[in-house]
């Protein structure tokens, strides 16, 4: 099982955050990371193998200024892709970053469409796709909710 918390205001730091994602910690997982907008409005993304506490370790080690207005964290079980900190979630391609709980089944499909503009991979998993196609449509210049709707509207899965 994968968990997601997500916030966003004053009370969304990563040690915030951090401590919600250890409550689903029950459920299992292989990895887990966060991304959040640090001080300096800079998206970073930290993942790491094994429980929380790890994660945790990453986070304070690599951003002791962590405050942040907004963030984003999964606990993952591997689907596609190995469970490698890689492979974990958030998936980054620009400005987005994305967690996703189930299974885009033509990831592949997609992936083929991406690789044929000249998108590379860093990743084996289906999320890392979806993050891919909306930074391919904002950087045709869709405004975000666009993007996103033309992302969505291409996913078929769960």
């Amino acid at each position: 099982m994968c968990g997601i918390v997500g916030t966003v205001g004053p009370f969304c730091d990563a040690q915030n955050v951090l401590n919600q994602l250890e409550v689903l910690e029950y459920r299992g997982y292989d990895s887990a990371g966060i991304a959040f907008v640090d001080a300096h409005n800079e998206l970073r993304v930290v993942r790491a193998v094994g429980e929380v506490q790890k994660l945790r370790d990453a986070v304070f080690e690599a951003h002791p200024d962590h405050k942040s207005m907004a963030s984003i964290a999964h606990t993952r079980w591997a689907t596609h892709g190995a469970p490698n900190a890689g492979n974990a979630h958030p998936h980054r391609a620009g400005n987005v970053a994305v967690v996703h709980n189930g299974i885009i089944e033509n990831f592949k499909d997609l992936r083929g469409w991406l690789a044929d503009k000249g998108v590379g991979f860093e990743t084996d998993t289906d999320t890392e796709t979806i993050a891919l196609l909306a930074n391919h449509y904002l950087n045709e210049g869709l405004p975000p909710r666009d993007a996103a709707a033309q992302t969505i509207a291409q996913l078929d899965g769960a």
